[in-house]
């Protein structure tokens, strides 16, 4: 797969960095900046902006992501594997997050059918 092949909008189904069952849904947008690295901003729960910049190999992409939240800004990082251009699968962590936990998060390509991955 190549990196342009990610390029667009995805839905997101995921959960938070806890032992509670918090789960959210949104959207995520990838694009490319002119050097070729993926940008990437998210809407969670219809409110929540997020931003972020990563890189992409071997099926593997990489964001480092931030936001704020009550005047404060919180950072932390995803990895997605890239099942295929229309699925990534990933898992990611706050710096200020439980650190006994991950996060959880699956991707699908607006436009596609696919069926959530157990």
């Amino acid at each position: 797969m190549m990196l342009k092949n990610l390029v667009g909008h995805y839905t997101v189904v995921g959960s938070n960095q806890d032992d509670e069952p918090n789960t959210y849904k949104g959207s995520l947008s990838l694009t490319l900046d002119e050097n070729s690295r993926i940008k990437a901003k998210w809407l969670i729960n219809k409110d929540q902006e997020q931003f972020g910049t990563g890189f992409f190999k071997d099926n593997i992409l990489v964001i480092n992501f931030n936001y704020k939240m009550d005047h404060k800004v919180f950072k932390g990082v995803v990895v997605y594997k890239c099942i295929s251009k229309d699925v990534l699968d990933g898992f990611w962590s706050e710096k200020h997050g439980d650190p006994n936990y991950l996060g959880k998060e699956q991707c699908f390509r607006a436009d596609s059918t696919k069926e959530v991955i157990n």
